[in-house]
C-alpha cells in the first residue's frame, strides 16, 4: 500500500507506473483504492462508477477496471455532503455532521472488494488517501492505516520533495501516529525529485536514521505524469490559460465549484493545435473560438455560480459573434431553456431557468444513467461513457450530436449548428472525433488518440520507475500481504 504525508504528494501517479511496471514484468496486477473523494469518475464494464484515477490504473495494470478497484466513492455535491457511491452505486447522501458515522460502516465492503481483488491476482497495489499524519481522522479510517491493520497490508510511505519539507513530513509522520501504526510502515519513497539526486544522499540517510523505515527509492520529476487523468479539480488551480501560440485556436472552459469530469477536456489540453483555458472564479471568458461547458455535479448550484461570475454574458456575447459552444453533461443541462429538480437533489425543490441556447429542457431524478457508449458524432467515430442523472428532451434533439452503435441518438444541436450538447463523457479523446471538431475551427493538426498517449505515459513512468525504484524489494514486502505485516521494514 503506498500512502503519502499529504495529498497531492503522487500516490496516484505511482501506483499507476507501479501498476505497470509490474504488468511489464509479466504479473497479474490490480489497484485498490478503499475510499476515494473525487467528482471525476469513470463507468466499469460491469455497468458502475469508479474514481476516474482508478480507472487509469486499471489500464496500467492492463485490465478492465472493476467497481471493486474503489468500493468506496465520495462525490462532493456541496460543502458540506456528498453522493456516497459503494460498489458503483449510489447508495445515498454522507453528510458532514455524520462522517464519523457513516464511514465506519463501510469497512466490511472495503475488505470484501479487496478479497475478491487479492483471489485474482499476483500482487494488488493499494492507494491511500490523504495522509495517516490526520490523526484527527483515525478512529473511523478506512482509506489508511484503518485499512492496512485491517487487511494486514504493508505500507510503504511517500514523501514530496518538490514542496518542501520531506524530511520532516516523513519523520514527523512517524511521530505523530500510533505505533501499531507505524509498525505497518517499511518504508518510504521520495517523490519529485529536481536535479541530481546525490545531492540527497545526506537527508536520505537522515531519514532513515531517524524514522527507522528503510529507503526504496528517490524518484525524479516525472514530466509523464501531466498527461494522464487527474482526479481531483485542485490540480486546475495550477493550470494557467496561456495566451494563443501561432496556428493555435483558443477553446475556454469556466471552473465552477462544483466542475466534474473535466478530464474530457485533456485531450484538447495536449493537442498541439489548441490553447486551453480553464478560467478561474473573478476572470472573464476570454475571447476564444470555442466555448466547452464541462459537466457537474451540482448543475442547478454550479448554473447560478456561473450567472455570478458574469460568465452567461460573455458565453451568449461569444455566441453572438457565430462562434461554436458545446456542453458535455452537466453543461448541455445548463445550455437548454430550464433544469427541473422536483425532488431536491441538488437542493432545495423547483425549476431554474437554463442559458437557453438550446431549445431543449431537463428533469433530474434520483435514477443515474452509468453506461459504456461508442458511435459517431460530426461524421467521426467517438468512444465513451454517460455518467449523469436526468433526461433531457425538446425541439432540438431532433437534430442529435451524437448516434450509438445500437441506433439510440443523444444530444442536441441549435438550427444554426453553432450550439451543441450531449450527456457523453470521453466524447473528445479519439483523434478523428478531435479532428471532426478543431477543423470547424480551422485546425488542421491533431494529436494522436488519448488512449495512446495516456498509454505511452504510462510505459515512461513505469520504465522510470524501473531505473529509480527497488522494485523487487517492494515485490518482496507485498508478499507480507495478510501475514503479521508489522515492524518488517525497519532498521536494526
Amino acid at each position: 500500500m503506498l500512502q503519502g504525508t499529504g495529498s497531492d504528494v503522487g500516490k496516484s501517479v505511482l501506483v499507476a507506473g507501479l501498476c505497470r511496471a509490474l504488468a511489464n514484468r509479466g504479473l497479474a496486477v490490480r489497484p485498490f483504492k478503499p475510499q476515494n473523494m473525487s467528482n471525476n469518475a469513470a463507468v466499469t464494464a460491469d455497468g458502475g462508477e469508479i474514481g476516474r484515477a482508478q480507472a487509469t490504473q486499471a489500464i496500467a495494470a492492463r485490465t478492465a477496471p472493476t467497481t471493486d478497484m474503489n468500493p468506496v466513492l465520495l462525490k462532493p455535491q456541496g460543502d458540506r455532503s456528498s453522493q456516497l457511491v459503494v460498489h458503483g452505486k449510489v447508495r445515498g447522501i454522507l453528510r458532514a455532521s455524520r462522517w464519523r458515522e457513516g464511514r465506519a460502516g463501510l469497512m466490511d465492503d472495503v475488505l470484501a472488494s479487496y478479497r475478491r481483488l487479492r483471489a485474482q491476482a499476483d500482487i494488488v497495489v493499494v492507494e491511500g488517501a490523504g495522509s495517516p499524519a490526520e490523526i484527527n481522522l483515525r478512529a473511523a479510517d478506512i482509506a489508511n492505516m484503518g485499512f492496512a491493520r485491517a487487511a494486514g497490508v504493508p505500507v510503504i510511505l511517500i514523501g514530496d520533495i518538490d514542496r518542501g519539507g520531506v524530511i520532516a513530513s516523513l519523520v514527523g509522520t512517524r511521530a505523530v501516529i500510533d505505533p501499531a501504526d507505524a509498525a505497518m510502515i517499511h518504508g518510504f519513497l521520495v517523490n519529485k525529485f529536481r536535479g541530481d539526486p546525490a545531492l540527497f544522499d545526506d537527508g536520505y540517510r537522515a531519514i532513515e536514521a531517524r524514522s527507522g523505515w528503510r529507503g526504496y527509492g528517490v524518484i525524479p520529476w516525472l514530466p509523464e505524469a501531466a498527461r494522464l487523468p487527474s482526479e481531483d479539480a485542485v490540480i486546475l488551480e495550477r493550470r494557467p490559460g496561456h495566451g494563443r501560440q501561432d496556428g493555435q485556436v483558443v477553446i475556454a472552459c469556466p471552473i465552477t465549484p462544483r466542475i466534474a469530469n473535466f478530464d474530457d477536456l485533456d485531450p484538447l489540453r495536449l493537442d498541439p493545435g489548441v490553447t486551453l483555458v480553464m478560467v478561474p472564479p473573478g476572470e472573464p471568458i476570454p475571447d476564444a473560438d470555442m466555448i466547452i461547458l464541462a459537466g457537474s455535479k451540482a448543475t442547478i448550484p454550479d448554473l447560478a455560480f456561473l450567472r455570478g461570475q458574469g460568465w452567461d454574458i460573455d458565453i451568449h456575447a461569444h455566441r453572438r459573434r457565430g462562434r461554436p459552444v458545446l456542453g458535455l453533461c452537466g453543461g448541455y443541462q445548463m445550455l437548454g431553456r430550464s433544469i427541473a429538480d422536483p425532488d431536491g437533489l441538488e437542493g432545495p425543490a423547483g425549476i431554474a431557468p437554463g442559458l437557453g441556447l438550446l431549445d431543449v429542457a431537463t428533469i433530474l431524478s434520483p435514477a443515474k444513467t452509468l453506461e459504456r457508449v461508442a458511435g459517431t458524432a460530426i461524421g467521426a467515430r467517438f468512444d465513451g461513457y454517460e455518467i449523469h442523472i436526468g433526461e433531457t428532451t425538446g425541439p432540438d434533439t431532433v437534430r442529435a450530436l451524437t448516434t450509438r452503435d445500437d441506433g439510440r441518438r443523444d444530444g442536441a444541436v441549435s438550427p444554426d449548428g453553432l450550439v451543441s450538447g450531449s450527456y457523453v463523457h470521453g466524447l473528445l479523446g479519439l483523434a478523428d472525433q478531435r479532428r471532426a471538431w478543431l477543423s470547424r475551427l480551422g485546425v488542421g493538426a491533431v494529436g494522436a488518440d488519448h488512449g495512446a498517449s495516456i498509454d505511452a505515459a504510462l510505459d515512461a513512468i513505469a520504465e522510470t520507475l524501473e531505473r529509480h525504484l527497488d522494485i523487487d524489494a517492494l515485490i518482496a514486502v507485498s508478499k507480507l500481504a495478510g501475514s503479521d505485516a508489522a515492524g518488517n521494514g525497519e532498521r536494526d
